[in-house]
């Protein structure tokens, strides 16, 4: 798996934008309102779904995420072919209307302007966003020069040269047309980006960057606890300052991990022990496992995920930081990829070896279960991990978690897309995918026909994106049906925002091979 990051932002009024996962996740400060009986309220202030699904040929937003695979380009040779695009939220014209950018994995990218009352007009061909060939990740809207205007930055990966990944900075000319200007601040970073996320790190008054990597190979060495300690320049994050408007690279002085098995998916931002300085939270996929970066004050992070946490998720694939009980500290919440029925966490994932995951924990690693986690801050510098508790360990093959108040009652929500194009990993495949290849070891002549059979082969299901209502006791309801998120898709990132101004938040959701998603919140109405 916008911005995914951290979510901080008065209704994008900030210069601050932070983001998160392949999608871009926009936090929004909200004043807290006060309510006795949530349940009760509820009912006096919408009737109906919480949620109504926008067609496209009502909101004009027809963007789909098509990601063509052939025998050269698959699944198989890229792990992360599937793993979705980004979503930014704001206002790029200045007008008071939330405007929507998408990027496309394989294509062009897709700007659209808000016309008011949830009508968008595609302008990305003219505004000059389509973006270079490649292979395209995240996104992030910041205002990068301090000019009162929006910015767009674009990461990219991909099993392609150089050339092609690297990272994108549309400037905003300030006249609905946009200039790629990333090579003159430093931002054109060729590494196997997921996303990126701006914030002040050093309280100096502007804007630096983390930039979030993942490697597109798995590591050969057996000696995976070797590989933590070795910097790779194309797979590892990055931390880049900005000294006047030019970034530069200061990772390894400031103690950001940059090895070549930390496959990140997701990064917030925000800060964990209340000291007024700005912290990470770095999700990595496989057996690499998560980071929690203290802001030290002085340019430099300590990782602190071992000493803080008591165990962590295992296939870490989003998150996002927000308060959710109200006690004035930041809580993390990350998505796995468990199932929520007995089934498919059959059929799709293998369980956990003991012995494997004693000889991780004895190697440094960490304590990672196939759960979601939800770390609630304790305020004393450490967290309790409490999803089970909260009901939220299972949501099935998820990316992007969004915090927000989603029903106004002031208490925070949980939205989550869902979604996995091709099962890979499905078991009963896996069996059936080894028959082939030992086939097509024979047959070398037929590999595109053999290749094509397995694509094809492959199962598909889509799954629904879930929500979870704030009990304000440190349980969450699950109430995906009630609020209207019944259709089933391929969903990867999202963002939220209030697209029509009634005062209630709306989200925005990126899916592959199927239109996406607008989620209108009735609230308000």
């Amino acid at each position: 798996m916008i911005f995914n990051f951290k979510r901080d932002s008065a209704h994008q009024k900030s210069n601050v934008l932070y983001v998160a996962k392949i999608a871009v996740i926009v936090i929004l400060s909200l004043p807290i309102l006060q309510s006795c009986s949530h349940e009760k309220e509820e009912s006096f202030k919408f009737s109906g779904p919480l949620f109504s699904s926008l067609q496209p040929d009502f909101s004009g937003v027809t963007f789909i995420n098509k990601i063509p695979e052939t025998p050269e380009m698959n699944i198989l040779t890229y792990q992360y072919l599937h793993n979705g695009a980004g979503v930014s939220l704001g206002d790029i014209n200045n007008d008071g209307l939330t405007d929507i950018f998408f990027t496309a994995n394989y294509g062009p990218n897709h700007l659209y302007l808000n016309k008011g009352n949830l009508k968008f007009e595609e302008i990305g061909r003219t505004a000059g966003i389509g973006g270079k060939i490649g292979w395209t990740t995240g996104c992030a809207m910041v205002d990068i020069n301090n000019d009162g205007y929006l910015d767009i930055y674009v990461s990219r990966s991909g099993n392609v040269t150089p050339n092609k990944r690297k990272n994108i900075l549309f400037v905003n000319n300030g006249d609905l047309t946009f200039t790629d200007r990333a090579k003159e601040y430093g931002l054109d970073d060729a590494g196997y980006s997921s996303q990126a996320a701006f914030f002040d790190f050093d309280k100096d008054g502007d804007l630096d960057m983390f930039m979030l990597n993942h490697p597109i190979k798995p590591a050969q060495s057996v000696d995976f606890y070797a590989l933590t300690s070795a910097r790779n320049e194309d797979s590892g994050d990055r931390l880049f300052r900005n000294d006047n408007g030019l970034f530069k690279d200061i990772s390894e002085e400031a103690g950001i991990i940059g090895n070549s098995i930390g496959y990140g998916l997701s990064v917030s931002v925000g800060d964990l022990n209340n000291d007024g300085w700005p912290d990470l939270y770095v999700c990595n996929d496989y057996l690499e496992r998560d980071y929690l970066y203290l802001n030290n004050q002085d340019g430099t992070f300590d990782e602190k995920a071992k000493e803080v946490t008591r165990h962590i998720s295992n296939f870490s694939m989003g998150s996002d930081m927000a308060d959710f009980n109200n006690d004035g500290l930041l809580d993390v919440m990350v998505v796995d990829m468990i199932a929520e029925d007995n089934y498919r966490i059959k059929t799709n994932m293998s369980g956990m070896n003991p012995k494997r995951f004693y000889q991780a924990v004895d190697n440094g690693f960490h304590y990672q279960y196939m759960m979601n986690t939800l770390q609630m801050n304790n305020g004393n510098g450490t967290f309790s991990e409490v999803s089970q508790l909260a009901g939220l360990t299972n949501s099935d093959w998820s990316w992007t978690p969004l915090w927000a108040d989603f029903d106004n009652d002031g208490l925070k929500d949980i939205f989550i897309t869902n979604g996995l194009r091709k099962e890979a990993r499905n078991n009963d495949f896996i069996k059936k995918k080894k028959i082939w290849l030992k086939e097509m070891e024979k047959q070398p002549e037929k590999r595109g026909e053999f290749m094509k059979k397995i694509l094809d082969e492959m199962p598909e299901t889509k799954i629904k994106n879930v929500i979870f209502k704030n009990n304000g006791d440190i349980s969450f309801s699950n109430k995906s049906e009630a609020w209207g998120l019944s259709e089933a898709s391929f969903s990867n990132g999202a963002a939220y925002a209030d697209l029509d101004n009634d005062g209630d938040l709306d989200i925005v959701v990126s899916n592959i091979d199927h239109p996406a998603f607008i989620y209108k919140n009735n609230s308000e109405q």
